[in-house]
């Protein structure tokens, strides 16, 4: 496993690790600066080389063209969900021609050093190693240990926004819903996350670049890369569109952001609305939680197999996808450029959060929701004693 390394955690970080192969595969145009190639726009080259044991895979570009030599090492995370979506991209991927390796970095007692001892020879050799999440430990442990010459981040949620901003102002590393506040753990953690800070940050005989649809305030030696699907619109669709909407979920009741009452009353104000019969679930949702909106709202809730931009890619979807401040807010608007839909993003209210949210909470998602694209709508929820009343902003 050399030239170039990527690992990831979750499904979204392998389906950008694949839209950032393609910008770089044989034939494919350079990533843009501004609007996303226009639909149907061309056909998409495969997007990089050989696969494992050296033969090519489908996808490898064809006799002449040069192979970029991807692997994809998958930290395959405990739980069920995530882990079905992930093995599903990674036979998208290998069906492109990347080599994959799934590896059970959580796999109890012993599995941290069986990983460390089969990674420390390709990350010595990898020409450039790419992330998909700068927050993970796993991760930290991984560059505190072996430092890339070039390193690549990519999208994970919105988490590349707020790496972007702690980067820059030279801040410890801490995902934006959590509080500022050192545990046991992370005291026990701080030397390797400082280390890590400074490796995922550009300096002499060392590149970074961010990878993203996202609007960041990249520091200064950081190149920003747009994410604009071309993979995904050159593989998928156009959908087709049903007559109704779609609402999209969250895992902000999981983090313990948002109070969990509030939340279901504006999902059920959300499907009344905007005549909404199915709910695309996060992966990250509880079973408990669905349950009572399915019950309370009478919605579809659907766990999809795969990152929700392939999904309402390859179709059908409802003409509207209305969602809260979260990456599709910003992702869905690109992967369906030309179809029609139409995205629409509610706020979340400063009294839907819970005593326990992090004091930058509703900052950030805010922020989320102004950064989002001009063509998406704004829904305001206004609170009442009975119900979060929904208007248009």
């Amino acid at each position: 496993m050399t030239g170039l390394l990527a690992f990831v955690e979750s499904p979204v970080q392998l389906l950008n690790v694949l839209e950032w192969a393609h910008t770089r595969a044989p034939g494919a145009e350079a990533p843009a600066t501004g609007a996303p190639a226009p639909e149907g726009s061309g056909t998409a080259a495969p997007v990089t080389g050989a696969a494992a044991g050296g033969a090519p895979g489908p996808g490898t570009p064809a006799a002449g063209a040069p192979a970029s030599p991807l692997t994809v090492v998958v930290l395959s995370p405990t739980d069920p969900m995530s882990r079905g979506q992930l093995r599903r991209m990674a036979q998208l991927a290998r069906d492109e021609g990347v080599t994959v390796h799934w590896q059970e970095a959580r796999g109890g007692r012993g599995a941290l050093v069986r990983t460390l001892r089969r990674l420390a020879g390709p990350l010595r050799s990898a020409e450039r190693v790419i992330i998909g999440d700068p927050f993970s430990r796993y991760v930290q442990l991984l560059l505190t240990l072996f430092g890339p010459r070039h390193l690549t981040v990519v999208d994970d949620g919105t988490a590349t926004m707020e790496f972007a901003a702690q980067l820059g102002r030279g801040e410890r590393l801490v995902r934006w819903h959590r509080k500022g506040s050192l545990g046991p753990r992370e005291l026990v953690l701080a030397p390797v996350t400082t280390l890590a800070r400074r490796r995922l940050a550009p300096a002499r005989g060392r590149t970074v670049e961010v990878f993203t649809s996202l609007p960041v305030e990249a520091p200064e030696g950081v190149e920003v890369t747009e994410n604009s699907y071309a993979w995904t619109r050159a593989r998928f669709g156009p959908p087709r569109l049903t007559g109704g909407a779609d609402l999209v979920g969250t895992s902000l009741v999981e983090t313990g952001v948002v109070d969990a009452d509030h939340y279901t009353r504006v999902v059920g104000e959300l499907a009344r609305t905007h005549g909404a019969t199915r709910y695309f679930a996060h992966r990250r949702e509880s079973t408990g939680k669905l349950h009572r909106i399915a019950v309370e709202t009478g919605l579809q809730v659907v766990r999809p197999e795969l990152p929700l931009e392939l999904i309402a890619r390859r179709g059908p979807v409802g003409r509207t996808i209305v969602s809260f401040p979260s990456t599709v807010v910003h992702t869905l608007p690109l992967a369906l450029a030309g179809t029609g839909v139409k995205v629409a993003v509610c706020e979340v209210a400063p009294e839907w959060l819970r005593a326990t949210a992090s004091p930058r909470a509703q900052g950030f998602l805010s922020g989320v929701t102004g950064t989002a694209a001009r063509e998406v709508d704004r829904l305001t929820a206004c609170a009442t004693p009975a119900v979060d009343r929904l208007e248009f902003g």
